[in-house]
C-alpha cells in the first residue's frame, strides 16, 4: 500500500508500517493521524514480530497489547499542534531502543448530507530530526517540505514559530522556491529538545495559501555531551563494628542528557577502601564489606566515588569525588584506673572534706555517655560514712567523707571502688573495673560522749516539783569515765527541768502540763551540754514524754440559755454543751446529770458525747430559772455547773431583750459618742464664755425648790437638774452675794422641799444680786444692802415665796435673752403651745409605756458594761 492510499484511510492514517516477517526492527519514529478527541480502546498502530511484553510506553494515556497493538487506555485529546509520547524497548543484548510517536489531529473529514466525505488531500511531512551541537559549516539541510499543490502549480513557502521568528530566533529557515528546510546554527538538546513551528504554502502568482497551514515538528537528537554529576551530600556515618552490609549512605548524581537512554544511566564505582566499603553500581547505595570497623584504631575514612554515564562505557563520560565515611562510636571500651590501689588517711569527727581524687581513662568518644564515668563504692561503706561523685571537668571520682569516723570505734576501712559508664558496654567482652581504697582513721582528743545521743523519760503531767525523773551522763572516749563532767541546759523552753551540774540528774522545777504549747505529740524536748576539764563539749538530747492525767474538768462553755415558749403544745429543751481540755481516755463521753434535790421541773437526756439536751417537765411562766447540772467525764471526774434558761416569747429565735441588746449595740457605742460630742461642745462653749466681757455667774444646785421640777409620786420620781450645767451669762453687772442662814425658826418651821427651795432662790440670789434687792413673801423679808446679807425672824409662806422665785427667775432670764443677739439661744425662748382638742385615743407614745404589761424588764440589770457607763454619763448620782 502506498502513502498515498493510507493517508486517504477515513480514520487513521500511518505513514510508516512496520512489518517485519523474520526479525524485530523499530524504527526511529511513526506518525498517525487521528481525531482530536481520542476514545478508550483507540487503536494507534500496531508492532509486528516484536515480543510486546518488553515495550513499554512513556505516556499512561496509551499501551502496548500482547499482540502488539498500540491502542489509548483512556479519553485523550490531541492538540491542534500534534501530541508526541514514545515506545520504549530493550533488546536481548541489553541495548535500549526508543521509537518516537507522534499524533497529528484529522481535520479533513467533512460532513455531508449526514456522510462522511473525504476532503482534499493535506501535506503532512514528518517529524523532522537534527543533531544537537551539530559542527559547521552552516546551513545545512534538514529536509523537503512539499505540498500537494506544488504538483499542479508553482508555489513558494514560509515557516514561523519559535526557532524562527520567535526565540530562540533564526535557528531554522527554508528556501522559499523548492520548501527545503535549514538549519542555521548550532542547537543545545538540553534548552530547546524541541521545535513546533507553522509552514504555510502559497500561489507564486496570486500569493493566495493553496493548502491548510502545517505544524513543522523538529526533535533535537541528544548526544552525550555533559557529564553526571554529583547532588547530595557526601559525607555518612555508620556505627563501628557494624555487621558486612550495613547500609551507609546513599550517593546521589544526575545526567541532564535525555533521560531514558544510555547518555543519562550513570554507574557508581569506589577507587578507594575498597576492601572495607561497597557501593551499588546502579543505585549509588554504600555499605560495608567488614565488620572490623574500630573507631579507636580509626574514626574516618575518606573514599573516592566515580559516577559515570553510557551505564559505565568506556566512551562514557564520568566524574569524581570524595566521600567522608565517620564512625559512631559505641561503648566498647570501659573506664581504666591509673593505680591499682590507695591508701588515705582522715581524723575522726571530721565529715564534709574531700578524701580522695582517683583518676580513670576511656578510650571512647569524649563527652559521650559511652565516656562519661559513673563510680561506685560496693564494699566497705555500709554505714554511709563516704560519698563518690564525679568530677565533669577531668572525668574522675572524687571522694567525700559525709560522716564523722570515731577512731575508738573504727581504726581503719578498707572501701572497693567501681568506675562505669553512663551507657552499658557493648561490642566486647570487657567487665566494669574496680580497686580497693584503704581508708585509715586519725586519732584525735574529743570531747565527752553521752551514753546515747537521745533518751527519753516518761513523766506524769503536774508531778510535783523537785521530783527526779532520770539521769543523763556522758563519758570522756579516751578515758572511758564520767570523772570531771558537769552538764549544763542548753534548751529548755518551758524552764521545767533542773539539771545537776555534777551528777547529771534531772529534776522537776516547774508544773509540767500536756496541754503546753511547748509540748508536740506529748513530747517535750531540752538539750543537755557536757563540758570536761580541757573545756571540750558533748551535746544530748533528753525527750520528756509527757504522760496525760486527769486534771481538767468538763465545763459548760455556754451558760445563758433561751428556752423559746411554745404556746403551751409541748415542753420545751435546750442544748447544753460541755468542753474538756483534756484528752481521752479522760475527756469525752460526758455525763450529764441534774444535781441531787432538783424541784423536778427540768430533765436532761444525752444527746452525743459532748451535748446534752435539758428538757422543761412541767409549765413555768416567762423568766429566767437557774439550773444546777452535774457533768463529768468518761473517768467520772467533773463538777456542779449551774446553767441560766431564760423562758420567753421568742422573735426571730431569740428573746425580745436579747434581739434589742444584739441589734442596738452600735446604736449604744453611737450614743456615747454624741455624749461625748456634746460634752465636748459645752466645754468649748463654756471657754468662749469665759474670755468675753461678761462675768462668768455660777448657779448652785442646792436641791429641789424654784425653777426645778418638783419631787411627785404622781409616776415615778424625777431626776434632779444638775444645775452646774446651767450657764446664763451675766449681763454686765456684778452680783455677789454671800449667803447665809440664821433663822433656825424658820428652817424648822418648813419641811424639806420648802427649804431646799428656799436655799436655790438664796442662790439664784447671790448670782443676781448687787444693788438694793428686797424680797417679801407674806411675813418673811430678806434684804441686801451693800454686800451685807440681812434676815429678819418673821413667819414665812412657803407657796408664795417660791412661786415668787420662780417668777422672778423667769423675768430676769427673760430680760437677759432679750439683750443678745437675735436667735442666739432660741431653743430657750418660751414657745406658745395652742391646745388641739381631746386627747389621743392612742395615749401615750412614750418609750416605755406598755413595756411593764409585755416585757420583762430584768434584761436591764445585765446589760453590758458599755450601758453601765452611758448611764453614769446621763445620770449624776
Amino acid at each position: 500500500m502506498s502513502l498515498t492510499k493510507m493517508a486517504l484511510h477515513p480514520i487513521l492514517c500511518i505513514c510508516l508500517i512496520i512489518s517485519c516477517v523474520d526479525s524485530c526492527f523499530i524504527p526511529g519514529s511513526l506518525q498517525a493521524t487521528v481525531p482530536n478527541k481520542l476514545p478508550v480502546g483507540h487503536v494507534i498502530s500496531k508492532i509486528n514480530n516484536c515480543d510486546a511484553t518488553k515495550f513499554t510506553s512513556s505516556d499512561p494515556h496509551f499501551t502496548i497489547q500482547p499482540d502488539g497493538t498500540i491502542v489509548s487506555v483512556m479519553i485523550t485529546m490531541v492538540p491542534a499542534n500534534g501530541r508526541t509520547f514514545s515506545v520504549q524497548f530493550k533488546e536481548a543484548y541489553g541495548q535500549n531502543r526508543v521509537m518516537e510517536i507522534y499524533l497529528v489531529q484529522n481535520s479533513n473529514k467533512l460532513v455531508k448530507n449526514g456522510l462522511l466525505k473525504r476532503s482534499k488531500r493535506r501535506w503532512s511531512p514528518l517529524p523532522f530530526n537534527i543533531l544537537e551541537n551539530d559542527v559547521p559549516p552552516f546551513p545545512k539541510d534538514v529536509e523537503l517540505i512539499a505540498s500537494d499543490s506544488s504538483a499542479i502549480r508553482p508555489v513558494y513557502y514560509i515557516i514561523s514559530g519559535p526557532g524562527v521568528t520567535e526565540e530562540p530566533r533564526g535557528v531554522f529557515s527554508v528556501v522559499k522556491d523548492t520548501g527545503m528546510l535549514q538549519v542555521n546554527k548550532a542547537v543545545d538538546r538540553e534548552k530547546n529538545p524541541q521545535f513546533v513551528f507553522q509552514a504555510r504554502v502559497f500561489d507564486i502568482y496570486t500569493n493566495q495559501e493553496t493548502d491548510n497551514p502545517l505544524p513543522i515538528t523538529v526533535n533535537v537528537v541528544d548526544v552525550n555531551d555533559n557529564a553526571p554529576m554529583f547532588t547530595g551530600l557526601l559525607k555518612f556515618t555508620v556505627l563501628e563494628q557494624s555487621n558486612a552490609g550495613t547500609i551507609v549512605g546513599t550517593v546521589k548524581a544526575a545526567d541532564i542528557d535525555q533521560k531514558g537512554i544510555d547518555h543519562s544511566k550513570i554507574r557508581y564505582s569506589l577507587l578507594s577502601w575498597n576492601n572495607l566499603f561497597y557501593i551499588n553500581p546502579e543505585s549509588g547505595v554504600i555499605s560495608t564489606r567488614t565488620d572490623l570497623l574500630d573507631r579507636e584504631a580509626k574514626d574516618k575514612y575518606l573514599v573516592t566515588v566515580e559516577i559515570k554515564d553510557m551505564n559505565g562505557a568506556l566512551d562514557g563520560l564520568s566524574n569524581s569525588a570524595t566521600s567522608t565515611i565517620v564512625l559512631g562510636d559505641i561503648n566498647d571500651n570501659p573506664p581504666t584506673f591509673t593505680k591499682t590501689s590507695y591508701v588515705v588517711t582522715v581524723k575522726e569527727n571530721q565529715d564534709g572534706e574531700l578524701v580522695l581524687r582517683i583518676p580513670v581513662e576511656d578510650k571512647d568518644l569524649v563527652n559521650t555517655p559511652n565516656w562519661n564515668s559513673e563510680f561506685v563504692i560496693i564494699k566497705g561503706n555500709e554505714n554511709g560514712n563516704f560519698r563518690i561523685e564525679r568530677d565533669p571537668e577531668t572525668n574522675g571520682g572524687l571522694i567525700y567523707q559525709v560522716k564523722t569516723l570515731d577512731y575508738e570505734k573504727t581504726e581503719h576501712l578498707k572501701l572497693e571502688v567501681m568506675a562505669r559508664n553512663q551507657a552499658e558496654l557493648n561490642g566486647t567482652k570487657a567487665q566494669w573495673l574496680s580497686i580497693p581504697v584503704q581508708v585509715l582513721v586519725e586519732d584525735v582528743d574529743e570531747g565527752p560522749e553521752f551514753t546515747t545521743p537521745t533518751v527519753l523519760f516518761i513523766v506524769n503531767e503536774n508531778t510535783p516539783n523537785h521530783t527526779l525523773i532520770g539521769t543523763y551522763t556522758a563519758i570522756d572516749p579516751e578515758t572511758k569515765s564520767s570523772a570531771g563532767i558537769n552538764y549544763y541546759k542548753i534548751s529548755d523552753p518551758a524552764s521545767w527541768i533542773n539539771v545537776d551540774e555534777r551528777t547529771g540528774q534531772l529534776k522537776v522545777a516547774n508544773r509540767i502540763d500536756r496541754e503546753s504549747n511547748f509540748v508536740k505529740n506529748a513530747m517535750y524536748n531540752i538539750t543537755i551540754k557536757a563540758v570536761d576539764s580541757s573545756l571540750k563539749t558533748g551535746t544530748g538530747t533528753v525527750i520528756i514524754q509527757v504522760k496525760h492525767v486527769n486534771d481538767h474538768a468538763p465545763d459548760i462553755p455556754s451558760k445563758q440559755l433561751v428556752l423559746c415558749e411554745r404556746n403551751g403544745v409541748e415542753m420545751g429543751s435546750v442544748l447544753v454543751i460541755a468542753e474538756d481540755k483534756d484528752h481521752s481516755p479522760y475527756s469525752a463521753p460526758f455525763s450529764f446529770n441534774l444535781n441531787e434535790g432538783h424541784d423536778g421541773k427540768w430533765a436532761v437526756k444525752p444527746l452525743n458525747d459532748t451535748a446534752a439536751m435539758l428538757r422543761q417537765t412541767k409549765e413555768l411562766p416567762t423568766g429566767r430559772y437557774p439550773v444546777l447540772l452535774m457533768v463529768t467525764d468518761l473517768q467520772g471526774f467533773g463538777k456542779a455547773q449551774t446553767v441560766t434558761v431564760h423562758i420567753c416569747h421568742c422573735r426571730n429565735g431569740a428573746c425580745p431583750a436579747q434581739q434589742n441588746s444584739t441589734s442596738l449595740g452600735m446604736w449604744a457605742i453611737l450614743a456615747m459618742l454624741l455624749a461625748l460630742s456634746l460634752l465636748l461642745l459645752l466645754c468649748i462653749l463654756f471657754a468662749f464664755v469665759c474670755v468675753t466681757k461678761n462675768e462668768k455667774l455660777e448657779v448652785e444646785d442646792v436641791g429641789d425648790g424654784g425653777g426645778m421640777l418638783l419631787k411627785s409620786n404622781i409616776e415615778a420620781p424625777g431626776s434632779a437638774v444638775d444645775s452646774n450645767v446651767i450657764i446664763v451669762p451675766a449681763s454686765g453687772l456684778d452680783w455677789s452675794v454671800n449667803r447665809s442662814m440664821h433663822d433656825s425658826r424658820f428652817a424648822e418651821a418648813n419641811n424639806s422641799m420648802v427649804g431646799e427651795g428656799i436655799r436655790t432662790r438664796q442662790s439664784l440670789l447671790q448670782h443676781y444680786g448687787g444693788a438694793q434687792h428686797n424680797v417679801f413673801s407674806g411675813q418673811y423679808t430678806v434684804s441686801n444692802d451693800g454686800g451685807q446679807y440681812v434676815t429678819q425672824n418673821m413667819t414665812v409662806d412657803s407657796q408664795g415665796f417660791m412661786n415668787f422665785n420662780n417668777r422672778r427667775y423667769l423675768e430676769e432670764k427673760l430680760a437677759y435673752l432679750g439683750m443678745v443677739e437675735e436667735g442666739r439661744y432660741a431653743d430657750d425662748i418660751v414657745h406658745q403651745y395652742d391646745f388641739e382638742g381631746a386627747e389621743s385615743l392612742a395615749g401615750s407614745v412614750g418609750c416605755c409605756s406598755d413595756q411593764s404589761n409585755q416585757e420583762d424588764l430584768d434584761f436591764l440589770n445585765t446589760l453590758g458594761p458599755k450601758f453601765k457607763t452611758l448611764a453614769q454619763v446621763c445620770k449624776k448620782k
